[in-house]
């Protein structure tokens, strides 16, 4: 049986125009990359929210714009740390469709778990699995030379992904510790932790058991409590909340695994899920 968790209210009034001046700074952010690759942070969180703010109006992503922004939002994701990690001057990232040369970068204050983790799950949800392959070679200690403190847990899940996808034999410790740091009682923001971060987490434990059941229940979990979170007053607003990032990359993993899903949801867009979209053109 499919259940729907419908998405929080969000206003729509002037979204058209609000997209075509994201879609106008993501782009100049991307351009300029060329003169000053240390722009990346800047332009990756632009093109991220763009992404999330096409699903306003189409939260299926079933037309080419919206995978369009997906896709440019993934390659800037996967440049942060192709730039980050070149041991050359400069390194070949296509991006926006055009391949651009970007300056080595090393460690910058966006290289760090949370801009891998969200890179990470662009990447799967667009089914990139070279882009995949190459996140999961950053070395997680690189991601501590950004000059902030990060929570443990948030190295810890990095840790996990990175050994999944390698195929390490560690793989269950690395997930049981991911899942103890984000103990409510040791993290600095236990809301944040328990709706928004834990959720894949749990999620992805239920799938490296083939628990389908389990999987569905938590997916629903999932898409309650951001829903619950996202509709808080001070956040229903901001773009970033209409799409369940996290879950939606989970459940790409399992869709390709051939789990049946049972969940559905505007916070998940049905067609990235599907792949529909996969290999309409270069990326």
């Amino acid at each position: 049986m499919v259940s729907t968790i419908p998405r929080h209210p969000f206003p729509t009034e002037n979204t058209e125009e609000g997209l075509a001046l994201l879609r106008e700074t993501a782009q100049e952010e991307i351009d300029a990359l060329e003169e000053s690759s240390t722009g990346l942070g800047d332009a990756f969180q632009t093109s991220l929210i763009l992404a999330h703010s096409h699903c306003l109006l189409d939260p299926r992503a079933a037309i080419f714009p919206t995978w369009d922004a997906w896709v440019t939002a993934m390659q800037v994701g996967s440049a942060v740390f192709a730039a980050a990690t070149t041991t050359e001057p400069h390194v070949q990232c296509r991006i926006a469709h055009k391949d651009r040369t970007l300056q080595a970068t090393g460690p910058q204050w966006y290289v760090n778990p949370s801009t891998w983790i969200n890179a990470l799950y662009l990447a799967v949800a667009c089914r990139e699995k070279d882009r995949i392959n190459a996140l999961c070679r950053v070395p997680v200690s690189l991601l501590r030379e950004n000059g902030s403190r990060f929570e443990e847990y948030q190295y810890a899940w990095v840790e996990t992904l990175q050994a999944y996808w390698r195929g390490d034999m560690d793989l269950v410790r690395k997930l049981v510790a991911a899942v103890d740091a984000t103990d409510p009682r040791s993290v600095a923001d236990p809301e944040t932790v328990s709706k928004i971060v834990y959720p894949p987490m749990e999620l992805f434990h239920r799938f490296i058991r083939k628990d389908n059941a389990g999987f569905n229940q938590a997916l629903l979990n999932a898409l309650r409590w951001h829903k619950e979170y996202w509709s808080e007053e001070s956040r229903a607003l901001h773009a970033t909340g209409l799409v369940a990032l996290g879950p939606l990359a989970m459940v790409c993993i399992a869709y390709d695994a051939g789990m049946p899903i049972e969940g559905e949801s505007d916070y998940l867009p049905a067609v990235l899920i599907k792949r529909n979209w996969c290999g309409e053109f270069p990326t």
